[in-house]
């Protein structure tokens, strides 16, 4: 195969495909979204066998936990998806919104209008459930896609490539709409991240070396996060009963995902008093804690055992993992620091019933998503309400957080006129 020939091809047929696909009625792509989630749920028994030769080839590799739990379809995963998509079919249909309407001084009346961004690549390694989200968010903000997963899910995706292609063949939609790269060849990605002509945007999902890779090569803007350094701090004025929970949930309801806590800061006031408490949790449900001296000392007198000392480079890491790194802070403003000199920007989490020290929380953690009293698994397309997320960013510019329909459009100017002329 020439790789560039296959490339560019699939570039000029997703440049055409969005040209229609910014011109079609929110109805259409609604009826759409509906017929994909009815084949998932019709097709879950096909589904699952093809994403079982991934997860069994994946074992036999010797593939982790985490790895494995990314990977699998299973029955909750696939019910997940369908109430996803018709989520996303629920939401208001962004483009052509016009807002900001003004009348000017001349007498033109100057407004913005929400507008697709063209076609968006997507790159995404071991989550097969990538490729409904992707296509969902795509077609119902009216952006072609071109999708590239990993090599270790080839079987799911190549499953739901058949499943959307049959839908978008029978339908009003381009058919080009959604395109899956169906070789393993790594020569496509660099292709594809350099195509500018054809591409308008990348959005990336996966570990942090492919994010290394992509950020060194790639020509075509990105929309990403590189690392996913979560914490959560409990204050001296946190409820211990709403604080065992959360951090239990942040750490445990699953280990391998980007909202994950990996660092635990508590306030020195009531570390006496809880620590104990979240060290024995940790430990039955056998996480590795990294203390530092403060913690050590706490834990050690509570009779809680083994411990490892946490070194600097623990404050910097994405364990994704059960592994958890824990400090002892003198309060809310040691919190801010530790988060903001440590942390990836990602999500962030405060558990207090103090008002004024969750506003400065929120006012001065630096982060894509800043919560206070709930868990940070909580930072995701689906539980924020925008039916799924293409991917979340930790970037500053044009999309921050999880990325649903409105990260996927930009804004343009419109003017209305009456045969004004400037003077």
């Amino acid at each position: 195969m020439n790789i560039n020939c296959y490339m560019t091809d699939l570039g000029i047929r997703a440049r055409a495909a969005s040209r229609v696909l910014a011109r079609v009625s929110g109805a259409e792509k609604n009826a759409i979204l509906e017929r994909i989630a009815l084949a998932i749920q019709e097709q879950a028994d096909t589904l699952q066998r093809a994403n079982a030769r991934d997860v069994d080839r994946a074992l036999a590799h010797g593939h982790d936990a985490a790895f494995i739990d990314r990977l699998t379809l299973s029955e909750k995963v696939l019910t997940m998806m369908v109430k996803s998509v018709r989520q996303v079919a629920a939401l208001p249909d962004p483009i052509g919104e016009i807002t900001s309407m003004r009348m000017r001084p001349t007498g033109i009346q100057v407004g913005q209008m929400r507008v697709p961004l063209g076609v968006i690549g997507v790159i995404y390694e071991s989550r097969p459930n990538v490729t409904i989200d992707a296509a969902a968010l795509c077609l119902k903000s009216g952006n072609a896609a071109i999708l590239r997963g990993g090599s270790e899910s080839i079987e799911s995706n190549t499953a739901f490539s058949v499943l959307i292609s049959e839908i978008l063949r029978t339908s009003s939609l381009p058919e080009d709409g959604v395109q899956v790269i169906d070789t393993p060849d790594r020569a496509a990605v660099n292709k594809l991240i350099t195509m500018t002509d054809y591409v308008d945007v990348i959005v990336p999902r996966g570990g942090k070396r492919l994010m290394q890779k992509l950020i060194g090569k790639a020509r075509v803007p990105m929309i990403k996060h590189l690392d996913g350094v979560c914490h959560v701090y409990v204050d001296d004025d946190a409820d211990i009963s709403k604080a065992l929970d959360i951090c239990d949930n942040a750490k445990t309801h699953r280990y391998g995902t980007c909202n994950t806590m990996e660092t635990l800061l508590i306030a020195r006031g009531i570390a006496p008093n809880i620590l104990p408490l979240l060290g024995k949790l940790y430990l039955d449900k056998a996480v590795e804690l990294r203390v530092d001296p403060a913690a050590r000392t706490i834990l050690a007198n509570a009779d809680i055992e083994p411990l490892v000392d946490a070194t600097e480079a623990d404050w910097h890491t994405e364990y994704l993992a059960p592994v958890l790194s824990i400090r002892i802070v003198d309060g809310i403003d040691s919190a801010i620091e530790h988060i903001n000199m440590y942390g990836s920007a990602h999500t962030d989490a405060i558990v207090t019933e103090h008002y004024n020290r969750a506003m400065q929380f929120l006012n001065e953690v630096d982060s894509a998503s800043v919560i206070v009293n709930a868990s940070t698994r909580f930072a995701d397309g689906f539980e924020y309400g925008l039916g799924t997320e293409i991917g979340i960013s930790n970037n500053k510019l044009h999309a921050r957080g999880p990325v649903g329909l409105e990260g996927l459009t930009s804004l343009k100017y419109i003017v209305l006129g009456h045969g004004e002329v400037r003077l």
